[in-house]
């Protein structure tokens, strides 16, 4: 038996499809789990009278519709298989529900039973949460795509389903509710209203360029002196400025330059590391610093726009460019500016950098185009369609961020069994550590690349396998799925893959969490340590991925 979209109030599946907005707008459709997240949870309700919605959801709904996002409800009834109400029954129940809460645009229902006790997801079922199916077919019902909607639920399979579809997940935690699916949930409310206030939040912050009478500038200066996987993020932030600018100059570190080539939208490169953000930094040096002021007076950029990461600051970065003689600088700053910024802005805790980076953009006065999804996105093209192999990135800039090798040869080894080639990549520094993981399983092409062979390598297959570093977001940009081997020493929902089908592993609990940490504060790394090789068989399968791919070529 397949989903089934049900239609309870006469129709209402049809009001408000249509076509995606364009332009910098997050989200067409919010769909919500029902039980336990929209009503009180009653085991294999099919009596009407017994439904009881959560205090404040019909106000937390109508909010949601007013500011023209459509509504679905995606909800596992394994009740009809289990021979415990039926289809009129459960027909009656939703009926009443949107008698309660109002009309939703689609109701999409899983009628398969629970799965077998070794499996995650019944035999031959697309549907039933965690699996994507749900979520996919509600978004197609909306005229929409997964990664323009939102999952709110309040259990982890709810997350997971949202993730392998490339949806936002927002949990709305009950006393059933798990401590460790809280800590690894991308975002979390206390409440419906506060989910409604955190997605309409987001929907602002992005979305809110006031670019007033002030003329086109012709140069504009953006900022991101980081890491590849912290300029990448900053992409469609990019793109929105040089869409309101006649050139873009970029100041990015040493680190981070083979990114900052790939971005669409940046016309010239200023490389230089600076000693209030490299991680390893050389002393400041009142000659660099002046050399500096000099080179970027040189670039004749009559603006700048200056993004950071939330623990950095962008003030004396400010400072310089005030001295370069550029006139107007905006920057995300809690601090107070002084005269060093024309526009401060602030972001709160918790957005995901790709937002953070857009709702600075859109402070400056800088909007993306219609047309323009604000996702990652690079200056080379899509991979090919077929995708016969699965990739296993097993190191990381940042060590505490790394899958031990031990449990990535491991990995690799479960993956092959399966039927999956595996391709191993790794930096120049990772030669050593990529033949080990590769063993005789997997195809060894650490240190081979650079980093346009490793975007193309990414493009071309049908899931990455990664910690949080720059090939997670890589892989994003290029619309591949993630496996994402994520420590929780940085948040999943600021820092996680973005916008693009994802299952996320890994003790999301761990004592290191958020804790910021370079180098693995406890023993054993157990975040990462004890992920089951045969899990991420698992989530590369959810992920769409089939086993037994045929083994030809390199690639």
């Amino acid at each position: 038996m397949p989903a089934q979209q049900v239609d309870p109030g006469g129709g209402s599946g049809a009001r408000r499809a249509g076509h995606p907005r364009t332009g910098a707008v997050l989200f067409d459709a919010v769909l919500f789990d029902r039980d336990g997240t929209l009503v009180h949870d009653v085991p294999y309700n099919g009596d009407p009278d017994r439904v009881r919605p959560f205090d404040g959801a019909r106000e937390a709904l109508d909010r949601l519709r007013a500011a023209g996002l459509r509504l679905g409800v995606v909800t596992n009834q394994s009740g009809l298989a289990r021979g415990h109400f039926t289809a009129a029954d459960l027909a009656r129940v939703n009926a009443r529900i949107e008698e309660l809460l109002g009309p939703f645009d689609t109701w999409q229902v899983c009628p398969h039973d629970e799965p077998a006790a070794d499996a995650e997801v019944p035999a031959g079922c697309r549907c039933r949460k965690p699996a994507p199916g749900l979520v996919i077919d509600a978004a197609r019902a909306l005229g929409t795509v997964p990664g323009r909607c939102v999952v709110v639920g309040d259990i982890g399979r709810d997350m997971t389903a949202a993730g392998a579809a490339g949806a936002a997940g927002v949990l709305v935690p009950t006393p059933v509710t798990r401590p460790e699916e809280i800590a690894a949930a991308p975002a979390v409310a206390g409440d419906l209203r506060g989910a409604a206030d955190l997605i309409l939040r987001r929907q602002r912050l992005v979305g809110g360029a006031r670019a007033g009478g002030r003329t086109r500038p012709r140069r504009v200066l953006v900022a991101r002196p980081d890491s590849a996987g912290d300029v990448l993020v900053t992409g469609p932030a990019i793109r929105a400025v040089a869409a309101g600018a006649d050139r873009v100059v970029m100041l990015c570190g040493p680190r981070g330059r083979a990114a900052a080539e790939l971005l669409p939208g940046v016309d010239e490169i200023v490389e230089w590391s600076l000693p209030w953000i490299d991680p390893d930094p050389a002393a400041v040096d009142r000659e660099q610093v002046g050399r500096l002021t000099d080179r970027l007076a040189a670039t004749g950029v009559q603006e700048a726009v200056l993004f950071t990461s939330f623990h950095q600051s962008a003030l004396p970065l400010a400072l310089v460019l005030r001295m370069a003689g550029v006139r107007r600088i905006a920057a995300i700053s809690d601090d107070y500016p002084g005269s060093l910024l024309d526009v401060r802005h602030r972001v709160p805790l918790g957005i995901p950098e790709p937002e953070r980076a857009l709702s600075l953009a859109a402070a400056a006065g800088f909007a993306l185009p219609d047309g323009d999804e604000p996702v990652l996105r690079l200056r080379i093209g899509p991979g090919p369609a077929a995708r016969p192999y699965v990739v296993v990135h097993p190191g990381s800039s940042v060590p505490a961020r790394a899958c031990p090798p031990a449990r990535c040869e491991q990995i690799v080894r479960a993956l092959a069994g399966a039927g999956h080639r595996v391709v191993v990549t790794g930096g120049p520094g990772e030669r050593e550590l990529c033949a080990r993981v590769a063993g005789t399983a997997g195809i060894d092409l650490g240190g081979r690349t650079a980093l346009p062979d490793l975007v193309r390598i990414i493009a071309g297959a049908g899931a990455l396998v990664v910690g949080n570093t720059g090939p997670a977001h890589i892989a994003a940009a290029v619309g591949t799925p993630v496996v994402s081997l994520f420590a929780p020493t940085v948040s999943f929902g600021q820092w996680g893959p973005y916008r693009v089908p994802w299952v996320r592993l890994g003790d999301a609990a761990a004592p290191c969490r958020h804790t910021r940490a370079t180098t693995c504060p406890v023993t054993g790394h157990p975040c990462l340590s004890k992920v089951e090789p045969d899990s991420v068989v698992d989530a590369v399968r959810l992920i769409g991925v089939p086993a037994g791919a045929p083994v030809a070529g390199a690639g």
